[in-house]
């Protein structure tokens, strides 16, 4: 089916514009102003709205197989596409952990079967699979994710020579959760004599606090630089870590440094550390705790200006639905994470009508330049022959967040009663018009990401 979208505000590589959009075989067939004389079999007069490159998530947990109660591949897909995600990269820490290649296609396969969005996943490094590792096709596979710090699903590597022969020898980027593991157990200890049990909620950023940040990031940033590793260090959430990237650009499909090298350590931000600081532990608790911890209202301050300066170069959600009864447990016994997937883009837009972030800034970091990190192939652009992975946008609407328009199986988000002044009203992935005011067209599947390596 060929679709045009007309009158639309087109915000692409840092510019918005008037025009209009072909859409066929799906792809990017046409950009230009006055397309309304080609055939189409579906005009969309997008008149007053504004099209944007389908959101690229690069961390998210949607806890297929084997945590199937919380999430999973197709619930989550359907949450993202109805916010505008359109390709998502998912975590190693389900169970069984995406330890061998073999597991890890058998994620490949769900992903297939059952996901509404474009997929990839990455192969889950262990203190004992570094052959497994070394097989990972950098071509199809995002990446190789290193626990530096444990988290949900225990898959901590802390070897000091399995780090080095995986940052030595990896064939392809390597991503990284960075919270220095002695530290975290430290103040674990520290905490549970001073307070036992009767813990109050915003204890989290003390436990995971500034120092182990910055000590497991420092430690990563200095593997990277000995073995000249492509790293990509997830989740920044201090202000003091973000001075450990260099300034990059995008230019040429890549991120580069002000001498014109590939930028080779880059960094992520996450929307609730944009969006919530420990102030919010008040009246959300358990609902916000997550590793690393939201922190000081300062924190998210810094982040977003590293964001700006392009210290830090995407950002991403880190979605980790759990129930809401796992969360309501005590301190100690709720898991860390939260549902984000469906509300990123909004969660951006407001902050660009508040006049913290340009539109086309906050577009370009969670598309064109998430492309540019892991060398997506022909997406994360509105250009011609790339897949056709849009969204429109009413920057003039509304999304009012309730349990009963909430997708990912969870049924609860952290964002519940806030209106946001915007609404995803189109999301078409691979040239597929999958979403539409409210409603779901799921009988086509999303597409493996590939990769220029």
């Amino acid at each position: 089916m060929k679709t045009l979208i007309v009158n639309a505000l087109v915000v692409n590589e840092n510019s918005i514009q008037q025009s209009d959009v072909l859409i066929a075989d799906g792809h990017i067939s046409r950009i230009g102003k006055d397309l309304q004389h080609l055939n189409a079999d579906r005009v969309i007069d997008a008149q007053g709205l504004h099209l944007i490159p389908g959101i690229i998530d690069d961390q998210v947990h949607f806890r297929e197989p084997g945590l199937t109660h919380k999430a999973n591949i197709y619930t989550e897909s359907k949450a993202a596409v109805a916010g505008g995600v359109t390709s998502f990269m998912e975590m190693p820490n389900t169970v069984p952990n995406a330890l061998t290649q073999t597991l890890l296609a058998d994620k490949y396969q769900i992903g297939k079967e059952t996901s509404l969005a474009n997929y990839s996943f990455f192969m889950g490094a262990s203190n004992d699979n570094y052959d497994e590792v070394m097989r990972t096709d950098p071509r199809e596979v995002c990446g190789i994710k290193i626990f530096m710090g444990s988290s949900t699903g225990n898959m901590l590597v802390d070897a000091p020579e399995i780090l080095e022969k995986v940052f030595a020898n990896a064939p392809c980027l390597i991503a990284t959760h960075c919270e220095d593991e002695p530290t975290v157990k430290q103040r674990m200890e520290y905490f549970r004599e001073k307070y036992g049990e009767n813990v109050p909620y915003n204890i989290h950023a003390l436990v995971r606090n500034e120092e182990a940040c910055l000590a497991s990031s420092t430690f990563a940033v200095s593997l990277a630089h000995k073995h000249n590793t492509r790293l990509h260090i997830l989740h920044i959430s201090t202000g003091e870590e973000v001075y450990l990237f260099e300034v990059g650009e995008r230019k040429d499909g890549n991120i580069v440094l002000a001498n014109n090298q590939p930028k080779l350590i880059t960094a992520e931000a996450c929307v609730h550390h944009l969006w919530f600081d420990a102030e919010d532990y008040h009246t959300l608790g358990n609902k916000i705790k997550c590793n690393p911890s939201i922190k000081a209202p300062h924190h998210k301050q810094a982040i977003l200006q590293a964001l700006l300066e392009n210290r830090i170069d995407v950002i991403a959600t880190d979605h980790a639905p759990h129930t809401i009864e796992e969360k309501a447990q005590p301190y100690w016994q709720s898991p860390s994470g939260l549902p984000l997937v469906q509300h990123s883009l909004n969660v951006m837009l407001e902050l660009s009508k508040q006049g913290k972030i340009p539109l086309e800034t906050a577009i370009e970091k969670m598309t064109h330049s998430v492309a540019d990190c892991f060398q997506i192939e022909k997406r994360g652009y509105i250009r011609e022959g790339y897949h056709a992975d849009l969204v429109l946008i009413d920057l003039h609407g509304s999304t009012n967040v309730e349990k009963s328009n909430i997708y990912a199986k969870c049924g609860w988000s952290p964002f519940e009663g806030v209106e946001f002044g915007s609404r995803v009203t189109h999301t078409f992935v691979s040239g597929h018009l999958v979403y539409q005011n409210g409603q779901f067209d799921e009988t086509v599947k999303g597409q493996r990401l590939r990769f220029n390596r």
